[in-house]
This record gives structure tokens, sequence and C-alpha cells, in this order.
């Protein structure tokens, strides 16, 4: 039997909270080998839902209170391609049906076989290590880096550069979070970016509207890091980085020094080079008494797109630039540019 350690793990994590840790880790949550040959670089970004880095105010304050699961409510896979010329990333709804990998139990010390399970709970199981060892095997992608981030540090990352400007259609008004925000632009500072990222009670669309959301704020963040001259800005961008993930070396193999210089190198990959999808669902599987309700990949466009990235190309033609759907549906959400995320 396969055993997974946890010899990948970052720092202490924490839910929804990802999106602009993804600002600095998708310019530069590793290293770039001057003195070996470019290859591709494939990140997954871990949000859980813990709730034990923001203070009970903040909690009240940002409606972000609740039993947590010690689950990784995003999951995002990252390939930064390896001329840095393009970035695609892939959104993995938290309730994907997985089969999780033998392991041992973090907390019973029990070996595991396989099992089915939701992709989301293969942290609580296993870890960092194992949500890695589900993804890989799901998409037969080999992960390179993974990237961890708590409410906290997101929080005070957004603070860092004084909030992240938003843009919607319509208006947006979650029952959890309390997110009421109107048609048009919007800057958000730390605790109210929070609510936008996390908010999954705003239509129908449900944990695909707020994955979309979650990519749009990525893009924008990106962009206003870029407009402001942040990536390329040594000190700035250090101080962020440090409220990211710290300082001094990492267990993945890159400190905060070496994303400081991949954020400059990566600086001018353009919004349209950013490309932004979520794993093919092709419906939902019967429900059952162990696991509850899943949904199911379409294993068959999954596996395609999986087998892209593995060869390190794009996962749209180059003349392609599709309109996203807003609300995205449950199985029509194909790729999108950033260019089309970016607040005008």
């Amino acid at each position: 039997m396969r055993r997974v350690t946890t010899k990948r793990t970052l720092s202490s994590l924490a839910i929804p909270v990802l999106v602009l840790a993804a600002a600095s880790t998708l310019l530069g949550a590793s290293p770039f080998p001057e003195r070996q040959a470019p290859r591709p670089l494939n990140i997954v970004l871990m949000g859980t839902d813990g709730r034990d880095t923001i203070t009970a105010a903040e909690k009240r304050k940002f409606h972000a209170g609740g039993i947590a699961c010690n689950c990784t409510d995003v999951l995002m896979l990252i390939h930064v391609s390896a001329r840095r010329d393009r970035v695609s990333v892939v959104s993995m709804p938290r309730d994907s049906y997985a089969d999780i990998p033998p392991h041992r139990d973090e907390s019973s010390g029990e070996e595991r076989g396989t099992h089915p399970a939701k992709i989301n709970g293969a942290y609580a199981e296993g870890g960092p290590a194992l949500t890695i060892a589900t993804v890989e095997s799901m998409t037969g992608v080999s992960v390179d880096r993974y990237l961890q981030v708590d409410f906290r540090r997101f929080i005070d990352a957004v603070n860092d550069v004084d909030g992240v400007r938003v843009c919607t259609p319509r208006t947006l008004k979650d029952s959890a979070t309390k997110l009421n925000l109107k048609p048009g632009k919007h800057r958000l500072t730390g605790g109210r970016a929070l609510q936008y990222v996390r908010s999954r009670h705003v239509d129908r669309s449900a944990d695909l509207g707020r994955i979309q959301r979650q990519q749009r704020f990525l893009v924008n963040a990106l962009s206003g890091l870029r407009a402001k001259k942040a990536l390329t800005d040594p000190v700035g961008m250090a101080r962020v980085v440090n409220t990211l993930v710290g300082s001094g070396q990492v267990e993945q193999g890159f400190d905060a020094g070496e994303l400081v210089q991949l954020a400059a190198a990566l600086d001018k990959v353009p919004a349209r080079a950013l490309e932004f999808t979520t794993v093919p669902i092709a419906g939902f599987n019967e429900t059952r008494p162990d696991i509850g309700s899943t949904l199911a990949w379409d294993r068959k466009r999954a596996d395609a797109m999986f087998a892209k990235l593995r060869a390190d190309r794009p996962l749209m033609k180059a003349d392609a630039d599709p309109k996203p759907k807003d609300p995205p549906s449950l199985m029509g959400y194909a790729p999108v540019r950033g260019s089309r995320f970016t607040c005008g």
C-alpha cells in the first residue's frame, strides 16, 4: 500500500481565501532555474474552511463563522507554461466525486485503502499530501508545488495592496456571507474581498458561480498589481509575499525572495494569456449514504483537457475568445481568457 506523507507541507491553511495568494503564486510559486532547460510548472492551490486565524469580531463583521469540516473548499490546478508566457487555471468543484488513494489516516494512524469521497475530504483525511495525491490520480498531472492560505493572510494581503477592484453586471447578494454588491465597479478591501470570494448563495449556480467570482477576483488582483507596477517592485512585492507565505525557506523548495523575483519575471504575461476553466461536469452522481451528493466529471472532456496540460499546450485555440456565461451553467462552462474577466 502506498503511504502518503506530508513532506510537502507549507504552513497552516484555511478556506476559499485563495485568490490573492494565487496572484503571487501564479506569478511565481516556483523557481526559474537559469542553468536548466525551462519546464512547465504545476501548482495546486488549496483553501480550507478553517476559521481559527481571524478574530471573533472579524467573524461577526464578515459573516465568516460556522462549523468547519477541515476540508479544501477551494482547489485549483495552476499550470505555468515552460516558456512562462501562458498560465492555465483549472478549478475543481469541492463536491467532485473522487477515489481517495491508499494512505495512513493522520488522526487515527489507520491504514486506509482506496475509497470514494468528495474531493474536498482528502485534506481532512491526510492533509496536503493526500490532497495532492488525489489530484494527481484524478488528473494524471504531476504536481510540482502547492500553496495553502488562510483567512488572515488573505485579508492582510488584500489590504497590503489597498484592495482589489471587481466589477459585476448584476446585483450579487448572498444570504450566508451577507455580500451585497450593486451592478458596477467596487474596490474591496480585505474583509469584503473575503466575502466576495466565499459567496456561493448568490444564485442557482452555487459553487460554480463562486468559482467564477474567484477567477474574476484573481484576474483583477493581477491587473491591479500590474497597473501599480507592484510586480516589479521588490520592496512592495516582498511585503505582500511575506504576508502570504511568511519569510524564510519553505518546504516546497522556494522562499519569499524567489517569489518576488518570479513575480517580476512574469509581469509581462497579459490577461489574454491567462486561461480559466472548471473541470468539465457530466452531472450529478446518484446520492450515496456514505458520501452524499457528488458531481461527476465528464471523463472524456476532462481527460482531453488534462492531456493538454501534460503536453504543455494551451486549453484554447489561438483565435478563440468566448464570452463567459454569468452565471455559469453546470455543464457548459468552457475555458475563457482572463481578459474577459478584467474590469474595463
